[in-house]
């Protein structure tokens, strides 16, 4: 029967082509806008880290003295960075941030290219789940025992050794040679939840080196620097030494147990620092908290309120196109009622007349729903070229292909439901008499 009512709805789409043409088209504009805004909040929205959600915790500290900022910064001091490196309550911990250099290596023909570079501790690659193609990343010992090691990313093997094994040469940072002793496979969680501080959407970076190597090296800042005070910068040993605000500190959880336990060593951190004259704001009472990703997420705001509103103004745009949709719905299936009614003379029913015309509508929301998914990957392909957006902005999440053409059949259906109604309560004794 289903096979009959979809033959059926074929040929009264033929019948009338201009008249399905701009239903399929309305339908197809609400969907396509719908579909971008929809498709964007979900790639800004989703948390990457999964079921170690609630084990990933950023650390906070009120350092800043009174009338400052408002909240607690996301971003630590290099003392207080130091001094939590070396508590043994988490499971896993790392300090870091984001710094530059220029990339080189042994072949003459590459030319040398300035890269990210990520400065942090071992334990980082286990704690966010970094996938290794080649080797590993550097033993724990040289996170206190400096070492000039670097774990490169699989694009930029690519590029450099021709995706070859890479591990045991040398890369060249600033002209300073590096031993490479990992390389990660294809990583790049969007949002970037490691490091919200400088840019939720931006690409994972393709080289790491190790934190320890922070007072030797003096690494720029390629990131914010939160001060409070002002306070002499003549050396990086004043940076170190300052109030300045630059580093990210996340420490791995497992337990409430340890959770416990790592709020009162940050509680007993404050006391120490308190006593040398630090964490003066006395109107505070806690001077620490920590933070799961998901409330990291939100913290950081990085689906911002802008993008709820533009969800609301497509779903109301998509209502309009709907409302047009009924009313040329209900035009058409008028115009079938001397039709309809000989059809319910010679015996069929209502619910009959009623699934054959919601068939139809099903059709039709198909047809545009897969229409509205070109428009709406043509335009972020248009705007990723126009406007110079994110990779990952512009790409049309799996679930999208599934969500729009439901989308589109379950409220072509919500608006053909009236016109099927009102038509298959057509009197046959009525046109019956008219023949």
């Amino acid at each position: 029967m289903f096979s009959h009512y979809l033959d059926l709805a074929w040929r009264s789409i033929r019948k009338t082509p201009m008249m399905s043409l701009l239903m399929v088209c309305a339908i197809s504009f609400g969907i396509g806008i719908t579909i971008m805004t929809l498709n964007v909040h979900q790639v800004m929205s989703a948390n990457p880290a999964g079921e170690r959600s609630d084990k990933l915790l950023g650390v906070q500290l009120w350092t800043q003295g009174q009338d400052t900022w408002r909240d607690y910064s996301p971003i630590l001091t290099y003392q207080d960075a130091m001094s939590l490196r070396r508590g043994t309550v988490p499971a896993r911990q790392a300090a870091m941030f984001r710094t530059g250099k220029a990339v080189t290596t042994d072949n003459p023909d590459i030319e040398a290219e300035m890269q990210s570079v990520r400065v942090t501790d071992s334990d980082f690659f286990a704690m966010f789940s970094v996938p290794f193609l080649y080797g590993s990343v550097w033993d724990k010992a040289v996170d206190e025992m400096p070492e000039y090691l670097v774990v490169i990313g699989k694009e930029l093997n690519d590029k450099l050794f021709d995706g070859r094994n890479s591990v045991g040469e040398t890369l060249y940072l600033n002209a300073k040679p590096y031993r490479i002793v990992g390389v990660t496979d294809s990583w790049s969680p969007k949002p970037r939840y490691y490091d919200l501080t400088t840019g939720s959407m931006q690409d994972a970076e393709l080289l790491f080196v190790p934190f320890s190597l922070t007072p030797m090296e003096e690494f720029e800042v390629w990131g914010n620097t939160n001060g409070w005070k002002f306070e002499p910068m003549r050396t990086y040993e004043d940076r170190m030494a300052s109030e300045k605000a630059w580093l990210l500190f996340w420490a791995e959880l497992d337990s409430p147990e340890q959770r416990k336990a790592f709020q009162d060593y940050l509680n007993a951190h404050v006391d120490s620092q308190q006593q040398l004259g630090r964490f003066t704001d006395k109107s505070r009472d806690s001077w620490a908290r920590t933070m799961n990703v998901a409330d990291l997420l939100e913290f950081h705001k990085v689906v911002p309120e802008d993008n709820k509103i533009l969800i609301g103004l497509s779903l109301l745009f998509l209502l309009v196109c709907l409302v047009n949709i009924l009313g040329l719905m209900l035009t058409k299936f008028l115009k079938r009622a001397p039709e309809v009614g000989v059809r319910r003379a010679i015996g069929a029913s209502k619910r009959q007349i009623f699934a054959q015309h919601l068939v139809e509508v099903g059709c039709i929301g198909a047809i545009g729903g897969a229409l509205g998914l070109l428009w709406a990957w043509a335009a972020l392909q248009y705007l990723a070229n126009k406007f110079f957006l994110q990779e990952a902005m512009t790409h049309l999440d799996p679930s999208i292909w599934v969500i729009a053409p439901t989308i589109a059949i379950v409220s072509a259906m919500l608006a053909g439901m009236y016109p099927a109604w009102v038509i298959c309560k057509t009197k046959p004794s009525v046109y019956l008499k008219s023949q």
